[in-house]
């Protein structure tokens, strides 16, 4: 294993996080628009992942370690601003996950984020938008009826779960605005 990358892995995903955390609790997120602050880093952590590709190949389990792993994963996810570069890596996750590299749900969720990105309903419902209310709804999904059987092939629940908990952390954010009014 590759301690040196694990830790930076690690980090650049505690400092996606805190920054993430910071925007949510103040309010600031989620919003109409790509915060600046939260832009600048994801474009930053994808700049030296791609480095990180080009001489390693995709960071999974057994270069870097689960934790790690995970953090590559959020990395990619939230390079929003290079969808291409997304796209290149659901192949690359498809290739970890055939290899038991890494776990199935990392690439149940962004192949859903770069097909939302790109106009087209999603596979396994993991993206989510909000209504006019302000509550989490998931975006549309490619033949919805059979969406639960794939998200359990990939270790997730189902997506009324999932819709839950979504719904709940958005009860809670709203207690913590009205709190600190």
């Amino acid at each position: 294993m590759n301690q040196n990358l694990a830790d930076e892995l690690v980090t650049m995903m505690t400092e996606d996080q805190w920054l993430l955390q910071q925007l949510y609790d103040s309010g600031k997120l989620p919003s109409e628009s790509y915060h600046p602050r939260m832009k600048a880093l994801h474009e930053h952590n994808a700049s030296r992942l791609k480095v990180i590709i080009a001489d390693n190949g995709w960071p999974g389990v057994s270069l870097v370690g689960e934790e790690a792993a995970k953090a590559a994963w959020l990395v990619i996810q939230h390079s929003v601003s290079d969808p291409e570069f997304m796209g290149e890596c659901v192949y690359l996750l498809e290739d970890a996950v055939a290899r038991e590299d890494v776990a199935g749900w990392q690439l149940a969720f962004l192949q859903d984020r770069v097909r939302t990105l790109s106009g087209r309903p999603q596979y396994y419902g993991t993206q989510f938008d909000v209504d006019e209310s302000g509550w989490p709804t998931p975006f549309p999904i490619e033949d919805s009826a059979t969406v639960n059987e794939r998200r359990a092939r990939l270790g997730l629940n189902s997506i009324e779960e999932r819709q839950e908990q979504m719904t709940e952390q958005e009860r809670k954010r709203r207690a913590n605005i009205e709190q600190t009014s």
